[in-house]
């Protein structure tokens, strides 16, 4: 993958919380990758769920490592600056993913609400509750926001065996951009069931999965607010990337991986050969009518 040097950077849509210690009630996340790593460490250690998250009741208290507020914002100004600041370069999917998508709701003469995405450590507090790192990256559609703990693209390489690729990072990003989507245009609001492999709940991990292909396929199309292309290349070896992560993140390789079996029913996020494939739906087709998941016979 390049990068366009000489493209700005918009720090605005990316809120850097590192370092802060939230308190609060339990998060009920709407959707994303890390959610499904969750509740399988909930299966294979007869835990509650819930007990892997923040907990407790009350207004939160903050704290914030000296020098965490505003880095982003003062060190991420141009695509250059990915050379002496390496974060800058997920301000840079974000702005990518984003400027892809207001575009395309513009085109269909509709307006596309921005998400802030927010990098914490260890816990954060937000509309859906508190949520520490081992949910993984998520959407809380409470305050139409992606959650992310930086270090969850470590544990997807070192505990998962997933790629190292940049563009496995941006995946995830457009992944959880998906959700945002679905949020704005009532997806979201379609599911009843949650467990399965038919259920509502994969419908919509898929369907993120084929949004997050749409972003790929105009990535190189993508630009700031000036007309510069943020991404000037994708390579075969960017797509590969993408698709192994997607297999990482497939339930039947999560369970196959850490209990030894597989069990469909218990499936949130669909397996690795579904995830992969509509991803590359959206990125061969580009087309946001090719991304119906809640079709009956779509799976």
């Amino acid at each position: 993958m390049k990068f366009n040097r000489r493209a700005r950077l918009d720090p605005s849509q990316v809120s850097d919380q590192r370092g802060r210690r939230p308190a609060g009630r339990t998060a009920a996340a709407g959707g994303g990758i890390g959610v499904i790593v969750l509740a399988l460490l909930a299966l294979l250690t007869g835990t509650n769920p819930a007990d892997l998250l923040g907990g407790g009741d009350g207004t939160p208290q903050v704290q914030a490592e000296p020098g965490s507020e505003g880095e982003l914002e003062r060190e991420c100004q141009v695509v250059a600056d990915i050379d002496e600041n390496p974060d800058c370069r997920f301000v840079l999917y974000v702005n990518s993913t984003q400027a892809f998508w207001d575009d395309y709701f513009a085109a269909a003469g509709e307006r596309y609400t921005p998400a802030t995405t927010t990098f914490f450590t260890s816990s954060v507090t937000t509309r859906c509750g508190t949520a520490s790192s081992q949910v993984g990256p998520f959407y809380c559609p409470g305050d139409q926001k992606v959650y992310l703990d930086l270090g969850f693209f470590e544990q997807l390489r070192t505990t998962y065996g997933g790629p190292s690729g940049q563009f496995a990072e941006a995946y995830v990003l457009a992944h959880e951009y998906g959700h945002h989507v679905q949020n704005l245009t009532g997806q979201m609001q379609r599911v009843r069931t949650q467990s399965g492999p038919t259920s509502d709940a994969v419908r919509l991990e898929l369907q993120a999965d084929c949004y997050a292909g749409m972003w790929a396929h105009a990535a190189t199309t993508a630009d700031d607010e000036s007309g510069q292309p943020l991404i000037t290349e994708l390579t075969n070896q960017d797509i590969a990337d993408a698709l192994s992560a997607a297999q990482t993140v497939g339930d039947d390789y999560i369970q196959e991986r850490f209990q030894g079996t597989v069990t469909p029913e218990s499936w949130t996020h669909g397996s690795s050969e579904q995830r992969q494939r509509w991803f590359t739906t959206g990125f061969e087709t580009g087309d946001i009518a090719a991304c119906d998941t809640f079709a009956a016979s779509s799976l």
